[in-house]
């Protein structure tokens, strides 16, 4: 998903400036430099190395992607997609993403209203929704995952067996709550040792790798 940010290491490049609003439909690349998009305004796609991005509330952006920063999507913003190494992702309420976001070394939080259309996943770092809607999948290699009450998965949750030097170390059981009224369609695959624990007012599909166990109230 990540666009050839990573080329950007080898690259000696000059840091762009932040656009203005009659700009607002261009490119944004830096170098050293975080990006900042004020709201409600509109821009393409948008790339750093070693900082941030921000898009302000009601603000429409293309592909984000950054190494060594994070990516706050502002409240009702709507997005391509997201991408970050090294970095947290966060959407603000009723935020949307039309295809996926994911992250390496880093959480992922969906806020209330908020939809991601494709997947949502990383290596390492918390997963969670509250009140959102994922039309894809959620996978993580070593990352504990929150389905927040009235929360959504369409394509089910799929927990990765280790590989790579990315999570070497980590054998910690990743552990997964799907919270009051929440649904996750689609297989709950554990590759790796895990803790599922699901409330009574939950839906979920059919579980592989793990042990359901339920509880009830709002968290277990």
């Amino acid at each position: 998903m990540l666009r050839p940010i990573l080329l950007c290491l080898a690259l000696t490049l000059p840091a762009a400036a932040l656009i203005s609003p009659s700009w607002a439909s261009d490119d944004v690349s830096k170098v050293n430099g975080s990006i900042r998009i004020d709201e409600g305004q509109r821009a393409g796609d948008l790339d750093t190395v070693n900082g941030s991005i921000t898009l302000g509330g009601h603000g429409q952006a293309e592909e984000l992607s950054t190494v060594n920063g994070s990516i706050e999507i502002g409240e009702d913003a709507s997005i391509h997609s997201a991408g970050t190494v090294n970095g947290r992702i966060t959407l603000g309420k009723r935020a949307r993403v039309s295809e996926a976001i994911d992250t390496v070394n880093g959480s992922l939080l969906l806020d209330e209203g908020s939809e991601v259309s494709g997947d949502v996943s990383n290596v390492n770092g918390s997963i969670r929704l509250r009140s959102a809607h994922v039309g894809g999948g959620i996978r993580t290699v070593g990352g504990d995952i929150e389905i927040g009450a009235d929360s959504r998965v369409d394509k089910g949750i799929r927990v990765e067996k280790s590989s790579g030097w990315f999570n070497w170390g980590n054998n910690k059981p990743v552990r997964v709550v799907i919270g009051p009224r929440a649904v996750v369609k689609g297989s709950l695959v554990f590759e790796r040792e895990g803790e599922l624990r699901v409330s009574d007012s939950a839906q979920i599909g059919e579980v592989s790798g793990a042990t359901a166990q339920r509880f009830s109230g709002e968290h277990p």
